[in-house]
């Protein structure tokens, strides 16, 4: 494993065990993860909270199937915002994809494997053309891993928000006629989704961000004023983790572009 770019700000989110163990409900409220008993893998997720990826992918991969999740997450959320090299992104979202599908195998009844299976398949196929990965097939994967998230954990937040947003894109990148027809991908299912999402975590910078993206793509300018408001609250949030501090981050650095 390669040296990671680090997160910037390691100073702000001193996390030790004991503290996450005292936020974990509100650390943990989008992806519903239970709360370890393992002293071990409690230490990783303290690493990951606090910024220090790579430390936290190496102590999940210590731990084998009982780290993967955290792992894979650290991982993901890495890729997703501090690799800088586009490739080294890409390979990373496979790796993740591909690992978590095994999970998925391993562990069924584990909806955090099929989460983080259908995200790194998601941003994997952002990045290299949703219309191109659709046409390989990995449309209907992501959203058979979100929707199985949320039928083996129907509080997941975080599954809710993105198989919304997985609607939505697909209707705009492929239209509403051939999305629906082809992928089961409807506005309305889209927009009841959003709310199931943000009833439950109404305060994300990530979510309010989704939301508002997903305004733009279904609606066009139409929805211009609400979707700017939508990125001002995600840039006004305080962010509990680095995980949160990092799409805080990003919707400032797109309000600010």
């Amino acid at each position: 494993m390669s040296s990671w770019s680090a997160f910037p700000h390691p100073e702000q989110y001193p996390f030790d065990a004991a503290e996450v163990c005292a936020q974990w409900a509100v650390l943990h409220r989008g992806d519903q993860e239970p709360l370890p008993s393992d002293p071990h893998l409690l230490n990783a997720w303290v690493l990951y909270h606090r910024g220090e990826f790579q430390a936290a992918a190496a102590a999940g991969d210590a731990l084998g199937i009982a780290g993967a999740i955290v792992a894979n997450k650290a991982r993901l959320i890495y890729a997703d915002y501090l690799e800088p090299r586009e490739k080294a992104r890409l390979d990373l979202f496979m790796e993740v994809a591909k690992r978590c599908e095994a999970l998925s195998q391993q562990a069924p009844d584990c909806a955090n494997a099929h989460y983080l299976h259908g995200y790194a398949l998601g941003r994997y196929s952002q990045g290299v053309s949703v219309a191109k990965a659709l046409a390989k097939g990995m449309g209907a994967k992501v959203k058979a891993a979100f929707e199985t998230t949320l039928a083996l954990q129907p509080e997941h937040a975080d599954a809710y928000i993105a198989l919304a947003a997985f609607h939505a894109e697909v209707i705009d990148k492929v239209g509403a006629l051939i999305g629906q027809l082809t992928y089961g991908a409807k506005r309305e299912t889209a927009m009841k989704l959003f709310a199931e999402g943000m009833a439950r975590i109404p305060q994300a910078a990530i979510a309010l961000t989704e939301y508002g993206k997903a305004l733009l793509m279904l609606d066009g300018d139409a929805r211009m004023a609400e979707a700017q408001r939508l990125y001002e609250e995600a840039a006004s949030v305080r962010p509990m983790d680095a995980m949160e501090h990092l799409g805080v981050d990003r919707v400032q650095a797109e309000l600010s572009a």
